[in-house]
């Protein structure tokens, strides 16, 4: 018997050692009921955006050239040497004003020469004489754009011709002005649509303020197809989809702890979306910070901590 208990001994003395060490870790003493300690409900960093309200618009977006609305060939009435040139590129004409002398004489005869006046007033875009040139009635001597309007052609794939119409907005950028907009609106439709590259031309004309806009630059256009105005939007990355719902969380102040945030989940019903900017019909209100960065780890009620408050969208 005395063989028995010295061997079983030590084994007691280790279990009873190791209860009072799991005590001791956990935090418990003898009075204390609680088997575990609860651990501390752990707290998200996130980041945080306003949800804004304002205008949100679709668009098509288009490229093409700025060229002179209105642009007329000067033509020689006779055939024969350019004797003359009285403009250059660039240089402003009034109807009637002389642009060109021509030489008709041959060998062994001689002619009165023949003057090329212009046909209306404008700019001279292109000036394809050159002195001692000859040249027939059917070359061009000049090419005079007529006024100061500019326009950019485009070409509309025939599934979006259903989405364009007479005078819808425009925005155009340029590489040449870095940063800035220009207005335009949609001037001409062509009434047949191109059947072997099944596109639509349309012309839009450009508001030209200041002149900045040259002929022969290259532009981006969006041509505006549905504009909405104060809807409330947000970030697109914000909205969670899964298990069929679709909603964002919120931070809202923690009602039983001041100064504590938890992250609170909002149902949506999304609307369009543009350039990763999405309308939000319901659900949401402008003003409500609406967590865009640590979401994918929440849950209704998490507790989180603001690292991060962005800018409102425009």
């Amino acid at each position: 018997m005395k063989k028995i208990i010295a061997a079983i001994l030590p084994v007691l003395v280790l279990f009873f050692s190791g209860c009072e060490r799991i005590k001791t870790v956990y935090g418990l003493n003898n009075n204390d009921p609680t088997v575990l300690a609860t651990p501390p409900a752990p707290v998200y960093a996130v980041s945080v955006i306003p949800a804004s309200q304002g205008s949100i618009s679709d668009y098509l977006s288009l490229a093409g050239d700025v060229s002179a609305s209105s642009t007329v060939d000067a033509y020689s009435d006779a055939a024969g040497k350019v004797a003359s040139l009285y403009v250059s590129v660039g240089s402003w004409v009034n109807r009637g004003d002389p642009i060109a002398e021509i030489d008709p004489s041959r060998p062994g005869m001689e002619f009165v020469t023949s003057i090329v006046r212009a046909p209306v007033s404008g700019t001279v875009v292109m000036l394809p004489a050159q002195l001692g040139m000859t040249i027939s009635q059917a070359v061009p001597l000049a090419r005079i754009a007529a006024g100061t309007g500019l326009e950019i052609r485009l070409h509309v794939a025939e599934r979006f011709i259903s989405r364009i119409r007479l005078n819808q907005p425009c925005e155009i950028t340029l590489d040449a002005w870095p940063g800035e907009s220009f207005n335009g609106r949609i001037r001409e439709i062509s009434p047949t649509v191109d059947p072997s590259s099944r596109t639509m031309e349309v012309r839009v004309v450009v508001d030209n303020a200041g002149s900045r806009l040259k002929s022969g630059m290259f532009a981006k256009v969006r041509i505006i197809t549905d504009q909405k105005d104060n809807v409330v939007k947000i970030p697109s990355n914000a909205l969670i989809r899964r298990f069929g719902e679709e909603y964002v969380f919120v931070a809202v102040p923690n009602p039983e702890k001041e100064g504590e945030q938890l992250a609170e989940k909002r149902i949506v019903i999304p609307g369009i979306l543009i350039d990763n900017v999405l309308e939000i019909e319901s659900g949401l209100k402008a003003g409500d910070e609406v967590i865009i960065k640590g979401q994918t780890l929440l849950t209704d009620g998490s507790g989180i901590n603001v690292v991060q408050r962005d800018n409102p969208l425009p």
